[in-house]
């Protein structure tokens, strides 16, 4: 019988011995029971006490509830419990007198949790343009036209309002200026997807798909050093005059091109670049990040290329020493006598492709990998992420969530993380008391290990270099920044660096790049 139930009874009055003493039947009950009525007062009114107090715990408890509630915009605190009260660990409720505690990385995660109107694998990407639907990315993503979607971008002419415009070209700006990424956002495009690797999509040449990269190298067998297939013979940079100048040099060069042609082209280009020690990887413009299929074709056949082009083709390559570098005219020289030195010294020729049996660097296997996931699908991540994060800003109570829990002197830090590739985010905790970027880099390993996690780029990349079943961690960087910011110039400048980002961006969004 409940409290309630008792006091009732008490009110009442309705015992036996009152009913004896209401008919005159005993006086001496009647004093026996005199002298307990100040001990049955007493029991009844602590009884009153308690179930006011009762019902204070639960009415200010709701007014607890209420105010986070208006204060945080979050629903999450009103489910399962009668009341809630906030506590350094997390939320515990009280119910019938048992209490039971959330830990806080229990509570941040109903507490930061946001329901976004638009579920992507219901209602895709539509991108008006080329007839395509990417079954395999990671957000719904289909190119085309749809009567009963409206198109979230448009390929083409910029657009006014609210569908985003994408500017799509793997030429050089150089020749097609609207490619240049500062002059493509004037116009009025939304999203640009270049060679370039600080445009919102980079589209580049590279691909462990397309190109055998780590095939095996075979014998050089022809006379001539290198093998020049070059057949625009208008480039504005000064490939032509380096290839005259080498010829001046003596350096032997069988051109299967249109300029200087001396040999048939009628032939297969990597299949033939596989019996030269060089080649002559001379793009048609010095253009950061243009880097196309000549030098890539150049690795694939196992010959050391000789590059003019990107100023920058260090970055391309997959070891520092696998390839000639011609960034001025001037450097002519200098690149016949290596070229020369290097064909007559087989252990410092073959020093330049021991990739090929090491395996390329760690940062060379992070620059590829990003195709492993299609420019297309990779256009649907980003424009997904704008549309939650516009939705995210219109929300009132989102900018308000919590994003840590305190627990005396210890803070515990929500952030969340992906993979590059990937669209959903997972959460993961640090502590105030570890806030380093060790720290980070170690709960990102648990969290993605726990979760058995494959790297996206596992089944496309050359069996040789998928490693084992271990992750590893390249770069981890905020959400939002270009390729090239991730891979080359963005650090956090240490631990400190790091803290001041978390504090100032709650719930901070991470990308991690796994090689």
């Amino acid at each position: 019988m409940g409290i309630f139930a008792k006091q009732k009874i008490l009110r009442t009055g309705t015992t036996h011995e009152d009913s004896i003493v209401s008919n005159g039947v005993s006086v001496g009950s009647k004093r026996k029971w005199t002298r307990f009525m100040p001990l049955v007062v007493a029991m009844v009114v602590l009884a009153e006490i308690a179930s006011l107090n009762r019902l204070d715990m639960a009415k200010n408890a709701a007014m607890v509830d209420s105010w986070v509630d208006l204060f945080y915009g979050s629903s999450h605190l009103q489910e399962g419990s009668e009341g809630f009260s906030k506590m350094g660990s997390g939320i515990s409720a009280i119910n019938d007198g048992i209490i039971a505690t959330e830990s806080c990385e229990e509570w941040l995660e109903k507490e930061d949790a946001v329901e976004y109107s638009r579920d992507f694998s219901k209602v895709p990407v539509l991108v008006s343009g080329s007839e395509k639907e990417w079954r395999t990315c990671d957000v719904g993503c289909q190119f085309g036209f749809n009567p009963s979607q409206q198109a979230d971008a448009v390929l083409g002419s910029p657009q006014q309002g609210r569908i985003a415009s994408v500017l799509r070209s793997m030429e050089s700006s150089h020749y097609y200026p609207e490619n240049d990424i500062a002059l493509a956002r004037r116009r009025g495009y939304t999203v640009v997807m270049t060679t370039s690797l600080s445009s919102d999509v980079p589209v580049g040449y590279f691909s462990w798909a397309e190109y055998e990269i780590m095939a095996p190298v075979q014998p050089k067998t022809e006379g001539a050093l290198a093998a020049a297939f070059i057949s625009n013979c208008g480039a504005r940079n000064f490939r032509l005059q380096a290839l005259d100048a080498l010829e001046k040099l003596n350096v032997k060069i069988d051109s299967y091109g249109s300029c200087h042609n001396n040999r048939d082209g009628r032939v297969d280009k990597v299949e033939t670049l596989k019996r030269y020690k060089f080649s002559l990887a001379f793009e048609n413009s010095n253009e950061e990040d243009y880097v196309t299929e000549k030098f890539f074709q150049s690795l694939v056949a196992g010959t050391i290329p000789v590059v003019v082009g990107a100023p920058n083709i260090q970055e391309f390559a997959p070891s520092p020493d696998s390839f000639l570098h011609i960034k001025e005219i001037s450097d002519v020289e200098s690149i016949a006598k290596s070229m020369k030195y290097l064909a007559k010294n087989p252990k410092a020729y073959n020093q330049s492709l021991r990739w090929k049996y090491d395996g390329p660097s760690d940062s060379f296997k992070a620059l590829v990998d990003m195709a492993a996931v299609h420019s297309s699908c990779r256009l649907c991540i980003h424009l997904a992420t704008i549309i939650h994060e516009k939705e995210e800003n219109s929300l009132p109570g989102f900018k308000k969530r919590l994003c840590k829990c305190s627990r005396g002197s210890e803070t515990v830090y929500h952030l969340y993380i992906r993979e590059r590739g990937r669209f959903e985010m997972q959460s993961i905790f640090l502590r105030s008391n570890n806030l380093t970027l060790e720290a980070l880099e170690s709960a990102v390993l648990a969290k993605f290990s726990s979760l058995k996690h494959v790297p996206i780029w596992k089944q496309e990349r050359p069996e040789s270099i998928r490693g084992g079943d271990e992750l590893k961690i390249y770069r981890i960087y905020p959400v939002g920044l270009t390729q090239r910011q991730a891979l080359y110039t963005f650090r956090f400048k240490g631990n400190e660096d790091f803290t001041t980002h978390i504090e100032t961006h709650p719930c901070a969004k991470m990308e991690v790049i796994f090689v």
